[in-house]
């Protein structure tokens, strides 16, 4: 049952932030903008609970954490060395809640970041919308494209202010090539092509010799709605590692593409695919995951086609390669009629076809700064305006890649309608899109008719 105090609480911020202006325009600036010193009265405080303490939600918790308007008030996660060590960081107010539904219930808690590993996302987020509570959500968004459409029709019923971490979108080398690929110099773009490679050696993440569960931590609780295995030290050690495995990350393509293909949907303002197909499989490395080590990936679009390459074997990067070593290397190449835009991270390069795009100039400046990824999350809160990489924007992320992967699980074309959100012509396709949660735990189904 929705809780009403947090809703309450979520108005009185965004009233006091809107007071006295008839525009709606935030009338209050962060505090390290202008070198505020100390904390925000504690009515204007936002109180932040992290689920999932591993290095990236502890990173977002602490990015919040630096701003004096916000204060860390719980953290829970299975594992209860990595919940107290949070806990320590934030003593005055932080709380341990070992099971995250303490969390939801909690009238001291605003919002939740949501880092846990990626199986747990959507029950979470869903369960955590109809607390009243707003949601930070780390990538990847979701595994299934139930999944995907239960978190957003969540986050519309509900009013909840969402963010997604996808962080390089709040970089300035992403703003820069959304402007040049919309100048228009480049003529129409009918191929995107985007990569990520790696070369972990034939032993992969390696084999774990049967380490018993250890002292403070629910295996059963860190396992959750996905299928029960015995614990595994290579699956439970941290992200990078929890995809080799596909029941709980969907391997490499959700852990990185959210990341990369994300700058040609938004560049090029895509919405949904209408062909997903995908090839793929565990060639060279031996260890004791089961994702992919090649994945190739072929979505079409109305009016282009965007292609993603994923291999753990070898890290050739093609024009962003560089140094002659083994490292981990991505890309996105936008080809245009007129030319070629190749990036990564945080660099980009145009090569002309002839002379076709004399002038490679890029156009002025028109995408403003970031305040960065978590502040703008933390300003939709106080505001109730969507921020960039709101649910209802990665949404158009998410379902390429979760529909990618089951297209990967059926060996074939997936057809999708991007109307109605639905899968065609594909009874058994369309029935796998929708995952089964290990009892007790239960796919929020209501979520999918809203």
């Amino acid at each position: 049952m929705r809780q009403k105090s947090p809703v309450d609480r979520r108005r009185f911020l965004a009233d006091s932030t809107l007071a006295g202006t008839a525009l709606a325009v935030p009338q209050w600036i962060p505090g390290t903008a202008v070198g505020l010193q100390g904390q925000a009265p504690p009515s204007e405080r936002i109180r932040v609970g992290l689920i999932g303490c591993g290095g990236m939600g502890r990173i977002n918790l602490a990015n919040c954490a630096n701003y004096p308007d916000v204060v860390v008030t719980a953290a829970s996660d299975p594992i209860e060395g990595r919940m107290l060590a949070t806990v320590k960081a934030y003593p005055e107010t932080c709380k341990p809640m070992n099971d995250y539904r303490r969390m939801l219930e909690s009238k001291e808690v605003d919002a939740v970041i949501i880092a846990s590993p990626p199986h747990w996302h959507c029950l979470q987020t869903v369960e955590a919308c109809a607390a009243g509570k707003d949601v930070f959500i780390q990538k990847p968004m979701t595994l299934y494209l139930g999944e995907s459409l239960a978190v957003l029709n969540a986050a519309v019923k509900h009013k909840t202010i969402t963010q997604v971490g996808t962080q390089i979108h709040a970089g300035e080398n992403y703003r820069r090539v959304v402007e040049y690929i919309r100048c228009g110099k480049l003529g129409p773009i009918s191929v995107v092509r985007t990569f990520n490679v790696m070369n972990q050696g034939k032993e992969g993440v390696g084999r774990d010799p049967g380490t018993p569960v250890p002292p403070g931590v629910d295996w059963e609780l860190w396992i959750g709605p996905a299928p029960m295995r015995p614990y595994n030290h290579n699956l439970a050690t941290s992200s990078y590692h929890h995809c080799s495995f596909m029941d709980y990350s969907g391997g490499w393509l959700p852990g990185m593409a959210p990341h990369i293909i994300d700058l040609p949907i938004w560049a090029l303002e895509l919405g949904y695919p209408t062909q997903i197909s995908c090839v793929g499989g565990r060639f060279v490395i031996e260890d004791d995951g089961d994702a992919p080590d090649v994945q190739e990936v072929l979505w079409r679009y109305p009016k282009l086609t965007m292609t993603w390459m994923g291999v753990l074997a070898n890290s050739y990067g093609f024009d962003l390669h560089g140094e002659p070593v083994p490292r981990r290397r991505l890309g996105i190449y936008f080809h245009g009629l007129n030319g070629t835009l190749y990036c990564d991270y945080g660099s980009y390069k145009v090569i002309p076809e002839g002379d076709r795009l004399p002038d490679i100039s890029p156009p002025e400046k028109s995408i403003p700064p970031s305040p960065g990824h978590e502040r703008e999350w933390l300003d939709g809160i106080k505001t109730r305006q969507l921020p960039p990489c709101s649910v209802q924007y990665h949404t158009k992320v998410d379902v390429p890649i979760v529909l990618a992967n089951l297209s990967l699980r059926l060996g074939r074309t997936i057809h999708f309608d991007p109307a109605t959100r639905s899968i065609l012509g594909d009874e058994e396709a369309a029935r796998l899109a929708v995952p089964t949660y290990r009892p007790p735990w239960k796919f929020p189904e209501e979520y999918l008719k809203v």
